[in-house]
């Protein structure tokens, strides 16, 4: 794909959506950080309605530990892989306590030594928390990125590498929501909603539905 196109397409997604955002409900980085660890093989659905319960009662590291163990996973015992998602954010709390004032730390090396956070998690908080021109690549991103060979790699890593490439700076603090709600509402799995797609004519991708 050219760079003309590439130009393109991301203008059309800004212009449809001026000001994306996360789906994941939060008012401070530190609920952003817990909502994104929660999201894991869940929905952004699910997660928020669990911590819409969770966040009234508890919603700064310290709060979260004074719950207890036991006490967090009542609120959270909805979402799948919640046993293991308590024990890393009890653990991830206990660390921003002990090590950063229980604030969540504008550094990527210091949120990636967190429990249960690796590198997409640290470049959500990065880019949604902070505005950083981060490109977290998820399930949604790394197939449309290949899909409509906008930016296509081998695995997510590489997605990103070529993302962070070939999008030009203005475009970069908001390309990962644009790319993720496309692929979540028009460009999904199995039948990609092509006929209702903005990009549709820009896209590559060769068996195009109708």
């Amino acid at each position: 794909m050219n760079k003309a196109k590439r130009l393109e397409i991301l203008t059309r997604l800004r212009d449809d959506n001026p000001n994306p955002t996360t789906e994941l409900n939060f008012s401070s980085p530190f609920e952003l950080l817990i909502a994104v660890l929660l999201s894991a093989q869940a929905t952004d659905v699910g997660v928020n309605k669990a911590t819409a319960k969770l966040y009234p009662v508890a919603n700064t590291p310290q709060a979260i530990l004074d719950l207890g163990l036991d006490g967090l996973k009542s609120y959270i015992k909805t979402i799948g892989l919640f046993n293991t998602k308590a024990v890393n954010t009890m653990k991830t709390c206990q660390m921003l306590v002990d090590l950063h004032n229980g604030e969540v730390p504008e550094d990527r090396e210091a949120l990636e030594a967190l429990p249960g956070v690796g590198r997409k998690t640290a470049n959500v908080v990065l880019n949604t928390a902070f505005g950083w021109p981060t490109i977290a690549v998820d399930t949604h991103i790394f197939r449309v990125s290949n899909r409509t060979k906008f930016a296509m790699g081998k695995n997510v890593d590489l997605v990103e590498q070529k993302l962070l490439k070939v999008v030009p700076a203005e475009f970069k603090v908001d390309v990962h929501h644009w790319l993720i709600l496309h692929g979540r509402y028009t460009c999904i799995a199995r039948k990609p909603r092509c006929g209702s797609c903005i990009i549709e004519d820009l896209c590559d991708f060769k068996d195009k539905t109708e």
